[in-house]
């Protein structure tokens, strides 16, 4: 276990796991919160906490495995960022700077890592069948769902089989990118 928005919690974690398994070659950055609220009625432990874990949090593990990765010249990195860091979000404006700063970091290490034979990508889902989304009132999933074209929310297993995907060899060729799996929310 370990906090996310620790440095030398992100770091520890890495090398652990290293150690335990012999070896590390993927990492993908999961974890996320939201705390909404309009900009106005935004509170600064709001903007703090959504920051802290979504994108000081992609920064620490992301830093500990380029470390590790750079070092062994091979291993893949998966940001899970959202669809809302592409187009921003009313009431979320903490979540939604928090995962545009996931991508920008994702593509500035793809620059930065890609001589090491390092990939690293992100996923922006929409809305995802997940606990999370539970919390989200009914009239917003509502609309959400309205907004897609394929009419249903993606599953934790639609998000995971694009991330297999990315995580393997058979996506070598492809770093930098920000894939959207949202069934066609964000059109």
């Amino acid at each position: 276990k370990a906090d996310v928005s620790s440095h030398a919690d992100a770091a520890r974690m890495v090398q652990e796991a290293a150690r335990t398994f012999g070896r590390l070659d993927l990492l993908v950055c999961n974890a996320g919160i939201t705390w909404d609220a309009p900009v106005w009625k935004m509170t600064e432990e709001q903007w703090d906490k959504v920051i802290n874990v979504n994108l000081k949090g992609f920064f620490n593990y992301n830093k500990a495995a380029a470390i590790l990765f750079k070092d062994q010249k091979y291993g893949k990195i998966v940001n899970i960022s959202s669809i809302n860091g592409l187009r921003g979000k009313a009431s979320q404006a903490n979540y939604a700077a928090s995962k545009a700063g996931e991508i920008a970091l994702t593509k500035t290490l793809a620059k930065e890592l890609c001589k090491f034979n390092v990939n690293v990508n992100a996923v922006a889902p929409g809305m995802v069948l997940t606990e999370m989304m539970e919390q989200v009132p009914a009239e917003f999933r509502n609309k959400a769902l309205e907004e897609t074209v394929v009419g249903r929310f993606a599953t934790p297993e639609d998000v995971a089989n694009l991330v297999a995907f990315l995580c393997s060899d058979l996506s070598r060729h492809i770093t930098g990118e920000v894939i959207k799996i949202d069934g066609g929310q964000y059109i």
